[in-house]
């Protein structure tokens, strides 16, 4: 899946408080790789990021996320952010 890089960030800026660790907990991975996902480079705790190259390009670039389990699990987490309101 292609995506802006500045899209990808909007979206993790999007999220509830405490989404990150929700998305970590579902997931069985930990918090900085999901930060990693959106766009963090802190690599120390294991938090690599497999499947995800960013071009040069507009909006910050175009990244190719090979796996979108992430990504699909923040929608879910503002679309139910949003039937509540």
């Amino acid at each position: 899946m292609y995506i802006t890089f500045n899209e990808l960030r909007k979206i993790k800026h999007s999220l509830p408080t405490g989404s990150v660790k929700k998305i970590a907990d579902q997931l069985g991975t930990d918090e900085q790789a999901v930060r990693n996902y959106f766009g963090a480079k802190k690599y120390d705790n294991n938090g690599e990021i497999v499947g995800k190259h960013i071009q040069p390009g507009p909006d910050g670039g175009i990244v190719n996320l090979e796996d979108t389990v992430i990504l699909d699990a923040a929608k879910k987490i503002l679309e139910e952010a949003k039937s509540k309101v």
